[in-house]
């Protein structure tokens, strides 16, 4: 974005030179001599039926300075499992399909819900957090990121951006979040841009005083899936396994990294991916649900970081208060689209406020009735202590992969 303001604390990383990544393509050879990369990709099986991921894999391609890719594959049979291994074959010794319906995964799992480690909740944070194990696992990578597998636009610049201020010496980066334009043919994110913003500005409104909301508030895209990070903050994670995990994400990042460590980064002038359904009479899909765990996350955050939640706040005030937000807001994105020749659909704008309303007065009274909401993802520290062989079953996965190259080469 054509800016250079550094507004709050967090750092922010502009795209001032477009052209600029060229060069730091060749800086990220040298620096990942130092500070290896490891690139964690979770997927279903669905992804591979769509163009998106085939353009990724064809950017990724071209890349040299990626230690190790882990793609986390959910949802496939072994058919579509021998799939994907032939299309991530391109990558070679550095790349490896983590099929989670494999029996050294299910085994892994399975001994870690034993030991009292909830690890059976499906979803795109248990397929980050068991690729996080894996690449923890081989021990050779000093830095982590994390990347959609849907993105249309996607282009390998914007993962030289994204791992560049943690993988550069002397910075002292721990932790990257990218931030984004969503559009096409009219403005996207409709959860970041009539949900998070409002209830943050609604949560200010009505007197909440957090330091958390301020922190969520300096991002410029909170929701965004690409996120890059230390090794050694990777490995005292927890992971949220519902819709909350961006935000959750961001509330431990926020517990264990001075603000001074943490960056933003402007990775790409366009982002578009696939889009999710409003759903408004079915709060159990789409951005219905959506906007139900990002609020309980955002509740639980803030909660933890010592602000008072109410019941009266958020069952009466809040809600209230999100709407004039939310409306606000629209009124505001109305004049940007239409500056901007972009489409703008007035009328479903509102109506995404009203079903983002209703949710939001769902995820209050969940979030009252059970104010923890689902247990996290341990962090691999504390899986590791209780099972000290749990890796074990990631050298199985390694064996496996091993095993079918080794058969696609004698076929």
């Amino acid at each position: 974005m054509a800016d250079f303001m550094q507004a709050g604390s967090i750092t922010t990383i502009h795209a001032l030179k477009p052209d600029h990544w060229q060069r730091l393509d060749g800086e990220l050879r040298r620096w990942g001599r130092r500070k290896p990369l490891g690139l964690v990709l979770p997927a279903l099986y669905s992804e591979f039926e769509n163009p998106a991921i085939f353009q990724i894999l064809a950017e990724l391609e071209k890349v040299d300075w990626i230690e190790r890719l882990v793609l986390v594959l959910s949802q496939a049979d072994e058919e579509q499992y021998d799939h994907v291994c032939r299309l991530f074959a391109r990558f070679g010794e550095r790349g490896t399909v983590l099929w989670r319906e494999s029996e050294p995964v299910q085994a892994m799992l399975a001994e870690v819900n034993e030991a009292g480690f909830p690890a059976d909740v499906p979803g795109k944070g248990r397929a980050c957090w068991m690729g996080m194990g894996y690449l923890l696992s081989r021990g050779d990578v000093e830095v982590i990121a994390f990347q959609d597998c849907d993105i249309k636009t996607y282009h390998r610049r914007m993962l030289a951006r994204l791992a560049a201020p943690l993988m550069a010496p002397d910075l002292g980066f721990e932790f990257s979040k990218a931030y984004y334009a969503r559009y096409n043919h009219k403005l996207n994110g409709r959860l970041t841009r009539l949900m998070v913003g409002p209830l943050l500005a609604a949560l200010r409104r009505c007197g909440v005083n957090s330091r958390f909301l301020d922190y969520l508030g300096w991002f410029r895209y909170p929701l965004s899936g690409e996120i890059a990070m230390d090794a050694r903050l990777a490995r005292t994670m927890h992971v949220a396994p519902d819709w909350g995990l961006e935000i959750s994400t961001l509330a431990e990042v926020y517990r264990q990294v001075p603000v001074a460590r943490v960056c933003q980064v402007d990775v790409a002038d366009c982002y578009d991916h696939k889009h999710q359904a409003v759903s408004p009479a079915d709060p159990g899909k789409g951005l219905h649900r959506m906007a139900r765990e990002v609020a309980q996350a955002i509740f639980r955050g803030a909660v933890a970081d010592g602000a008072v939640l109410s019941s009266d706040l958020l069952t009466g005030t809040l809600p209230l208060a999100y709407r004039a937000e939310a409306l606000d807001a629209v009124v505001r994105y109305h004049a940007d689209a239409v500056l901007n020749g972009l489409e703008f659909d007035l009328r479903g704008e509102s109506a995404s406020v009203e079903v983002f309303a209703r949710g939001l007065e769902e995820a209050a009274a969940e979030f009252l009735a059970q104010p923890f909401g689902l247990a996290p993802l341990p962090s691999w520290q504390e899986v590791e202590a209780g099972l000290p062989d749990v890796f074990d079953h990631f050298d199985a996965v390694a064996r496996m992969d091993q095993e079918w190259t080794e058969q696609q080469a004698t076929a």
